[in-house]
């Protein structure tokens, strides 16, 4: 890291290279230059480049494929998983603060999706309700089937992010012990409000599964 004069943080060497694919307009998938191309063009050494690019590997923002060569990657989301779950773990109680982000985000966005979902899907999403008694991926992809015809990638990928954390998390807490039976009817309500096209009752479900879901949480943390 270097510092500016006045003590403020200055550009570093990753973030010179991240600029430099802006610049270039290098998408996803693109080469990024070689390593003494890198020197060359920002006047490092070779140890600086190489700790530079491993760190844009370690965030997903490059992809170093031995032999091949170092590519722009897609920096998905997922990249912040052990860090935002090591911060809530951290701080046990920031679970019920995850829980409250994912509830708006969601509480949102179904009712944008109300409507816009086909039968076929809905019925879909009845039967991976159904399989949340045997399948423990069925509430992940449920949540993630849930968005898609919204078209944004961003959302379906923090869905996927703050479902994960809440997975890794809330084990580690004491069981709440709610029956699946309740959860899969929470889960039918929404889809059942989907079906009416609804928006303002599809947003009440969500609610309402998430109502349980802070219950659930509630329970569990003072055990931990």
């Amino acid at each position: 890291m270097t510092r500016t004069a006045g003590g403020g943080r200055g550009p570093t060497l990753q973030d010179r290279i991240i600029e430099l694919i802006h610049e270039q307009r290098l998408a996803p998938g693109a080469t990024l230059p070689t390593e003494p191309q890198l020197m060359d063009l920002l006047g490092a050494g070779r140890n600086s480049v190489r700790e530079a690019v491993r760190a844009l590997q370690a965030l997903g923002i490059v992809e170093i494929r031995h032999g091949t060569g170092t590519f722009v990657a897609d920096a998905p989301l997922r990249v912040l998983l052990p860090s935002l779950t090591f911060h809530i773990r951290s701080r046990v109680r920031a679970l019920a603060d995850l829980v409250a982000v994912r509830e708006l985000l969601e509480v949102g966005l179904i009712g944008e999706v109300a409507g816009t979902i086909p039968a076929e899907r809905l019925d879909e999403l009845d039967t991976l309700a159904s399989r949340m008694v045997t399948d423990p991926d069925a509430d992940r992809t449920f949540h993630a089937l849930l968005y898609a015809t919204c078209d944004n990638e961003l959302v379906l990928q923090l869905i996927d992010l703050f479902w994960s954390v809440y997975q890794d998390v809330g084990s580690a807490l004491a069981p709440a012990d709610d029956p699946v039976e309740r959860i899969i009817a929470n889960h039918r309500a929404v889809v059942g409000a989907l079906r009416t096209g609804d928006a303002g009752a599809a947003r009440a479900a969500m609610r309402r599964h998430f109502t349980d879901v802070r219950a659930r949480v509630s329970r569990a943390l003072p055990a931990q």
